[in-house]
């Protein structure tokens, strides 16, 4: 059974367009390596500029993979270089009963 994921980065300064791209490779990445389903994901903008990921490992057991594997951990390092992981509570928008933000295409 897959595990739907919803992460939030938020760039640091300047960065955004390299954050988009690693986004864009994320998925592919990730089902490279057999980690993702196929499934399309989803990708939109918070209103303070927190980019929002919505996505699907295959399993449990594929998140725990991720953490050992070399591709995905290199991908991973460039996400630290260009954002930081934030909790989607702290967006203003999980505050109301329909969070709303706005899309993306990556």
């Amino acid at each position: 059974m897959g595990r739907m994921v919803i992460v939030a980065y938020r760039p640091r300064p300047g960065r955004e367009k390299q954050l988009l791209g690693l986004i864009k490779e994320h998925l592919l990445i990730l089902r490279t390596e057999g980690l993702a389903t196929d499934r399309a994901s989803l990708a939109m903008r918070a209103a303070d500029g927190t980019i929002i990921e919505v996505f699907e490992w295959k399993s449990a057991a594929a998140i725990d993979a991720a953490h050992k594997n070399t591709a995905v951990q290199a991908l991973w390092a460039g996400f630290e270089e260009v954002c930081e992981y934030v909790p989607m509570a702290n967006l203003a928008e999980t505050k109301e009963l329909f969070a709303g933000f706005e899309p993306l295409e990556v």
